[in-house]
């Protein structure tokens, strides 16, 4: 037995080199008739992938990205630009482009009057009723993307108004702690997540692209319309125009957005017993009358009526 597997060892250990050195000159016969036809070597991951690949890739993606760009080219150039200025404003959702947000309007103008006046053929409502049904699928398809839109901006906004007094912090201390402002930043998009974050991280790969500080920090304030996010931004732009220190400028605007916080709580704290007023009125005080008024009525009118 020993001496049976000693043989096989030899044997596939020089069945192996065979295999090697075919392969080694397999490889050496392509790069040498790749050099001298002039025709480039195909990888054969690519390959493989390529015949891997599901019909859609191979025939529907193509399809479709030269549907987008003929479509692109008869958008109108000013309707595109709004269309940007709202994705960009609700933090471009699903990775959406202008013309993919088109599209998806004008398939829902399509297929939500369809699904619509379908469903009011199977309730059997009438001309009237379906013909109700398809103005109220045509006006959902209409307004619901901008309404979507609307939504992811509000709660953008929001999300960044929260995160911006630890966002100030953080520069605070990574300034005093000696860094630049660009290395701040960066360090505090290496700490924080969020939508501050990523637009901080994305003013810095404009940089590096070649864009001003000024021209990136400015995207930042027209793709965040908060109030307190421009006066931040503002501020800082004016203490780099005018030569005035970073971190004198942060704590500031720090004790400022802390303050304004407080106030918001406050004031919702001051809406809460005019908001509480509904649901006593309507569900709790009722039900308080019953609980405590109802045995003596029933015995009120139980002795009334004898």
């Amino acid at each position: 037995m020993l001496y049976f597997t000693f043989f096989l060892t030899i044997s596939f250990a020089i069945y192996g080199l065979y295999l090697m050195r075919a392969e080694k000159a397999t490889h050496l016969k392509k790069r040498m008739s790749t050099f001298v036809s002039g025709v480039k070597e195909e990888n054969p991951d690519v390959t493989e992938k390529a015949s891997n690949a599901s019909l859609y890739e191979r025939i529907g993606k193509p399809l479709m990205n030269d549907f987008k760009r003929s479509f692109k080219r008869r958008m109108p150039g000013e309707k595109e630009a709004k269309i940007e200025t709202k994705l960009q404003l609700a933090g471009s959702p699903f990775g959406m482009t202008p013309v993919d947000f088109r599209l998806l309007q004008i398939s829902l103008v399509l297929l939500l009057p369809l699904l619509a006046g379908g469903y009011g053929a199977i309730l059997q409502a009438g001309y009237a009723g379906i013909v109700l049904f398809l103005l109220i699928g045509l006006t959902a398809g209409t307004f619901l993307p901008h309404y979507y839109l609307s939504i992811k901006k509000k709660a953008r906004n929001k999300s960044a108004l929260k995160e911006l007094p630890d966002i100030l912090d953080l520069l605070t201390v990574s300034l005093e702690a000696g860094l630049g402002f660009d290395s701040a930043v960066s360090k505090v998009v290496s700490k924080k997540n969020g939508v501050l974050s990523a637009e901080f991280h994305r003013s810095l790969e404009e940089l590096r692209l070649g864009r001003t500080r000024r021209e990136a920090l400015t995207g930042i304030k027209n793709r965040i319309e908060v109030d307190e996010v421009r006066a931040f931004i503002s501020s800082i732009l004016q203490a780099e125009k005018l030569g005035i220190g970073m971190v004198q400028v942060l704590r500031v605007q720090s004790n400022e957005v802390r303050e304004r916080r407080r106030q918001r709580a406050e004031e919702e704290a001051m809406k809460a017993p005019v908001k509480m007023l509904f649901p006593l009125v309507l569900f709790i005080f009722p039900s308080l009358f019953i609980v405590l008024l109802g045995p003596a009525l029933i015995q009120f009118l139980q002795t009334f009526s004898k």
